[in-house]
């Protein structure tokens, strides 16, 4: 029971991936709020509760303690709601999981402020909120373990994702300055990127054979095989895991890379533009990143 007497926050905790960390927290002892506002993929149409009643029926059925929240994560006083929550119904709050997301996929130059604007808010600004929230219960108690999802898309790249990609890519920021921030009060802060088929990726185009191939790979692997991860992030027994970036894929676990200087020149009386063309980017070029996206990358079947 490695989460006996925590206290779990989990946003996006309806369906997919967010569901099945709620359920695993739960197993291992913790106390869950379930956060879902039960809105479409696109964060558009009707909210229901729906979504997270179903995701606390299932962990009462296996007998652990749960409880719901459909609070938005994208505006600041509702994300405040969501971690008053746990103190209303548990008295604390221990671990918070930024997994609630929405889709506007869009290629660049088609993309509307609207579409940019509402996938940032979610996932982005909706971290920044809930962990802003959560943040000053975690300094006073001197202790709190904060997960936050990532994605391939913004740490590797994407097609017609720009919107997604950029929020996802400024969670890892916004995570390590938190680990840097808060490690005197005991408080961790670590990143997944999730590999699953869930809602989140059932947008993923299947007309060529080459799509369709990639979607049955992803379709292999099940929202379950990042639970395990997220558990031990947020537990005691991660104590000295701070500030570092996973990835998670069916039996796989990754530790990506952070940006670090991959190899530099130096001129003693300085540059020109001419001179950079010269001799600078010629000397750099054999170790320039090939524009590739996170399926180029991880190109190998799933295992």
């Amino acid at each position: 029971m490695l989460l006996e007497g925590k206290v779990a926050i989990v946003t996006g905790a309806g369906g997919g991936i967010g569901r099945e960390i709620a359920i695993a927290m739960a197993l291992e002892g913790a106390k869950v709020v379930i956060n879902d506002i039960g809105a479409s993929l696109t964060g558009e149409g009707g909210l229901s509760a729906t979504p997270g009643e179903q995701t606390k029926a299932i962990i009462e059925q296996r007998g652990g303690t749960a409880v719901t929240n459909t609070d938005s994560v994208a505006e600041w006083a509702s994300a405040q709601r969501i971690i008053q929550s746990a103190l209303d119904a548990f008295g604390r709050v221990d671990i918070l999981v930024n997994n609630a997301g929405i889709l506007r996929d869009q290629i660049f130059h088609k993309m509307t402020p609207e579409e940019w604007l509402a996938v940032i808010n979610v996932h982005l600004n909706g971290s920044f909120f809930t962990s802003r929230a959560a943040a000053e219960h975690f300094r006073k108690q001197n202790s709190g373990a904060f997960v936050h999802m990532t994605s391939t898309s913004g740490l590797i790249g994407n097609f017609g994702q720009a919107n997604y990609s950029a929020a996802k890519l400024g969670i890892t920021a916004l995570s390590k300055s938190i680990a840097l921030d808060m490690q005197r009060f005991g408080v961790r802060s670590n990143c997944i990127a999730p590999f699953a088929w869930s809602r989140m990726t059932s947008s993923i185009p299947s007309e060529t054979p080459e799509q369709k191939a990639r979607v049955a790979k992803l379709q292999a692997m099940g929202p379950e095989k990042n639970a395990p991860l997220a558990v031990f992030l947020a537990s005691d027994a991660a104590k000295d895991v701070n500030g570092q970036i996973f990835a998670a894929r069916n039996n796989e676990i990754f530790l990506m890379g952070q940006s670090r200087p991959i190899k530099g020149i130096h001129r003693g009386e300085g540059w020109t533009p001419e001179l950079v063309g010269e001799h600078a980017i010629p000397a750099l070029k054999a170790a320039f990143l090939p524009l590739d996206r996170s399926p180029d990358v991880f190109s190998w079947d799933p295992v």
